[in-house]
């Protein structure tokens, strides 16, 4: 045992107290990524969704979308989903650090979701236009052009998805980064994009919504959603 009156020993004590501290802090991140997603909130983030209520979004709530368990969600494990469809925030951004986590269920069909971003409505129709952090159905931790290139931009390679992604019914936790030309993406605390767009035309500020996949009987849900804002 040190003897803390000791003046020699007063000294190896404070010396020890960063690194004893810096191992607590250690073992409670360790902790908490065994015990589910991992979740590093950014500071001065605000909520996206009260968990209760869908103020500050809009699309289908009559028939498609609905609040459970704190959490937006859509789809059936009893029906299939016909269209994507789409939940979307009012208002509009453009550069952002955005934090969420998600979860998908299914049985049949195309079991996928996804977070849209920097993204538009398509007048009269279901459907969007823009960024996606696509999830689900093996594309978990891509970056995909929706309703506009069609295309995947940028994706983890098969042994980065192996590590990173949670099997379905689990949740899983996703960290979007969008700043000027570069977009990454976090999944479950592993990177799995780093995209640089280059064509100049590309809308760089937009709404963020989240996806139920058409063709599918399956439930895609979203909560904890929260947003820092970026020069």
């Amino acid at each position: 045992m040190v003897n803390p009156r000791n003046p020699n020993n007063r000294n190896r004590v404070l010396r020890l107290i960063p690194h004893s501290l810096s191992a607590i802090s250690w073992a409670i991140v360790l902790l908490t990524s065994a015990a589910g997603p991992v979740a590093l909130v950014a500071q001065d983030a605000k909520p996206l969704f009260d968990g209760k209520t869908f103020e500050g979004w809009e699309g289908n709530t009559k028939t498609v979308w609905r609040i459970e368990e704190g959490a937006l969600t859509a789809g059936s494990l009893k029906d299939r989903q016909k269209d994507n469809d789409f939940l979307a925030t009012v208002s509009e951004y453009q550069n952002f650090e955005l934090e969420l986590e998600w979860k998908l269920e299914g049985t049949e069909g195309f079991i996928n979701g996804g977070v849209q971003f920097r993204t538009k409505r398509i007048p009269n129709h279901h459907e969007v236009s823009g960024y996606q952090a696509d999830l689900g159905a093996g594309f978990d931790g891509a970056l995909y052009d929706e309703s506009r290139r069609n295309k995947i931009l940028a994706k983890p390679d098969d042994e980065t998805l192996k590590k990173a992604v949670k099997p379905l019914g689990q949740w899983n936790h996703y960290r979007i980064r969008a700043q000027g030309d570069r977009i990454e993406l976090w999944l479950n605390g592993t990177k799995t994009v780093d995209y640089t767009e280059t064509d100049p035309d590309i809308a760089s500020r937009g709404i963020i919504a989240v996806q139920i996949h058409g063709g599918a009987t399956a439930i895609a849900r979203y909560r904890k959603l929260t947003i820092k804002e970026l020069p």
